[in-house]
């Protein structure tokens, strides 16, 4: 099977959200089609991003002319407009896109996005402030949820789990979750093994379901 990752994508809507996916796809090397019906945003981005045009995605023959259809994966990111945003989806849809991922700005938005056959529906407001909430409110240095009930957390190794091999440590049995990666002061992260001893200092890698993870990480 060929590998699609290198693919190009087209990315419809250069707001806040639109216009860093377009960029930092571009930066990673992927060749990026990139339309707003605002040629203010366009303007902004046009040094930036070699193929960008203005242009209103909600109509048929418009992304036929674009050559949208020839594209294996496509990124509804009009967040402000939610009419434009399922009309611009429903005829990815109708196209046959590979793959076609949208940003919803509310739980309704998202039903009717996935409704229409959108293939992965994102919340990146509901999302980064899910994750903001998380370092607030606790010990943790950096968070993501991986799925709905599963999480990785980066944070400091409790106390009584300094100097003692992981193997031995029983984390899994007392605590349900496992910790898959350590830095120490001035090195790079490495795979935790069970021979690994943490020290203070280090900062750990812990996956597991969310509860569980959150518990773990405000161990003192």
């Amino acid at each position: 099977m060929a590998d699609r990752n290198n693919d190009p994508v087209v990315v419809i809507g250069l707001g806040r959200f639109g216009s860093a996916l377009a960029l930092e796809l571009a930066r990673r090397g992927t060749e990026v089609l990139a339309l707003d019906n605002d040629p203010r945003h366009v303007q902004r981005l046009a040094g930036e991003i070699t193929h960008i045009a203005t242009a209103d995605a909600t109509d048929m023959a418009t992304l036929r002319q674009l050559g949208v259809p020839d594209f294996y994966r496509a990124v509804v990111a009009i967040g402000s407009d939610i009419e434009a945003s399922i009309l611009t989806a429903s005829l990815l849809v109708e196209l046959e896109i590979d793959h076609i991922w949208a940003k919803a700005v509310s739980k309704q938005h998202g039903r009717i996005l996935d409704r229409i056959g959108v293939h992965h529906v994102v919340f990146p407001e509901h999302d980064m402030g899910e994750r903001v909430a998380h370092l607030v409110s606790g010990r943790m240095l950096d968070y993501m949820q991986v799925d709905e009930n599963f999480a990785l957390v980066k944070t400091l190794p409790p106390k009584d789990y300094v100097g003692v091999p992981l193997g031995r440590s029983n984390l899994r049995r007392k605590h349900g979750v496992t910790i898959v990666a350590v830095k120490s002061p001035g090195e790079e992260f490495t795979y935790a093994t069970a021979e690994t001893e943490l020290r203070y200092g280090d900062v750990v890698i812990v996956s597991g379901p969310t509860d569980r993870v959150e518990r773990f990480a405000e161990l003192p």
